[in-house]
């Protein structure tokens, strides 16, 4: 039926729902025991939460489109025109400052989706970039305990290189181990792998050797152990 959007057919399949189950219970009135009516009344619920559910979690995804969108624009150059049509930003800083602040709203009027909990992670990326280690530590921290098995990994990493930045090196080693014994889709173990490789190139060049090592054994044929083998041969191990 040309014109006819998902929106209007949501809306009719929960009207028509309701209006049915309304029905029955009018013409079974004289016989309906408390429990019946209940139930009638619960389908009837059901049927209008999920419209209500589906409907936000469609406006929260658009909302969060918008704000990536926002999130990777181009920061022009001094003297630079702008384009028209396109988002730009004058810094890198200023971009950050608008993508937290979309990512932000999102977080707070699309709660219980999933939109909402990557924007909630958008959050703490955003924060890193513009020096706010507070707000960063705190947002990435409650995705990274939280049950999406594919956000909370990322979060672990966002928030073992922010302690890096940090000099929280223990902190950082004990993430990436977690991950390392538990990967996932969103974080392999190669990946976790290679940034603990990384971070004890420094003071335990000897540990990053070993990573390495497994990493080329296990990963024979891959980008990692192609880059493993790099890190290995360049002595700065």
């Amino acid at each position: 039926m040309p014109g006819y959007t998902r929106h209007q057919l949501k809306e009719d399949k929960f009207a028509n729902a309701a209006k049915e189950t309304v029905h029955w219970a009018v013409a079974h009135g004289r016989r309906l025991q408390v429990a019946g009516i209940a139930a009638a009344v619960v389908v009837a619920l059901a049927v209008g939460g999920w419209w209500f559910l589906e409907n936000r979690n469609q406006q929260g995804s658009d909302a969060l489109g918008k704000a990536m969108r926002t999130h990777l624009s181009p920061v022009l150059p001094p003297g630079t025109p702008e384009q028209p049509g396109v988002q730009s930003f004058a810094s890198a800083k200023e971009r950050s400052q608008a993508a937290l602040k979309e990512f932000q709203e999102i977080a707070e009027n699309y709660s219980f989706t999933r939109s909402a909990e990557v924007a909630r992670y958008m959050v703490g990326v955003a924060a890193v970039d513009l020096g706010d280690t507070a707000t960063a530590e705190r947002e990435l921290k409650a995705i990274a305990g939280s049950h999406n098995k594919d956000l909370a990994p990322l979060a672990k990493m966002a928030l073992a290189s922010l302690y890096r930045t940090q000099n929280r090196e223990v902190d950082a080693v004990k993430i990436y181990k977690e991950l390392i014994d538990t990967p996932t889709r969103t974080v392999p173990k190669v990946m976790a792998q290679l940034e603990l490789a990384s971070l004890y190139e420094q003071k335990q060049p000897d540990e990053a050797a070993k990573l390495y090592q497994q990493i080329r054994i296990e990963n024979p044929t891959s980008a990692a152990a192609d880059l493993a083998n790099a890190r290995l041969n360049s002595g700065q191990r």
